[in-house]
């Protein structure tokens, strides 16, 4: 098992911006934490009221979005523009190119997010724009399927064999998440802690794991929340 504590991440803070990366990106180059099969990214964001990122060319990847609190505005060159809150996520596929703006829209509140990118199994493909809400019920001790490469379960459809899980896990309840041969698990913690395999996880940890048959999860005293990726 492959653990980066939340203390390990790369990080960057300045007077609008707090980002923490679990993969080298930006200035944050690790030559042993480029990425994960391909689960390309995870940065946690906490951005200011009012400020966010400047317009901004993207290609070539799957770029996923959870807001965790605040609010988040989009606005692209594809013609997509919406505010995303929590508990909704936001899919885009830059594909042959996006340029894109993200702003916090709050006058008070700090937005917290976790983007994710996925390499995708098309290059230059044309570029697409999803957003949908999963409720807290939906992912209340089970593994509430947010992303896939068919769309099963009301999930969103990205370009690549992938699938991204989301939940939400009570004080002391357990479940198990099996794994089909060859595949693996990245779990990133966004609040709480709990056990994975019997290691003990905290919010802004992550874990890789590989050849594994299953994943046995046990809260540990507080409710937490985590996301769970599937990969080949």
């Amino acid at each position: 098992m492959n653990v980066i504590r939340s203390q390990e991440r790369g990080s960057f803070n300045n007077e609008w911006l707090k980002t923490f990366h679990s993969f080298s990106f930006a200035g944050y180059h690790n030559p042993e934490r480029m990425n994960f099969g391909d689960l390309r990214a995870i940065n946690e964001d906490f951005i200011q009221p009012g400020e966010g990122f400047d317009p901004h060319l993207h290609k070539n990847m799957e770029i996923i979005t959870y807001v965790s609190a605040g609010a988040l505005a989009h606005r692209d060159s594809i013609g997509n523009g919406s505010a995303i809150y929590p508990s909704e996520v936001q899919y885009m596929s830059a594909g042959a190119g996006v340029t894109h703006s993200e702003y916090n829209s709050s006058e008070k509140e700090i937005t917290h997010i976790h983007q994710i990118w996925i390499v995708p199994n098309q290059m230059n493909a044309k570029p697409r724009y999803d957003q949908k809400a999963f409720r807290r019920e939906e992912k209340k001790n089970r593994f509430c399927r947010i992303a896939s490469p068919d769309g099963r379960e009301g999930s969103i459809s990205i370009r690549q064999d992938a699938h991204m899980f989301a939940t939400v896990l009570e004080s002391r309840q357990e479940l198990t998440y099996k794994l089909k041969p060859g595949r693996k698990v990245w779990i990133q913690v966004i609040k709480g802690n709990l056990f994975a395999n019997g290691e003990e996880l905290s919010a802004g940890d992550g874990v890789g794991i590989p050849n594994h048959t299953k994943i046995e999860f046990k809260g540990n005293g507080t409710e937490s929340e985590f996301l769970l990726f599937d990969l080949r």
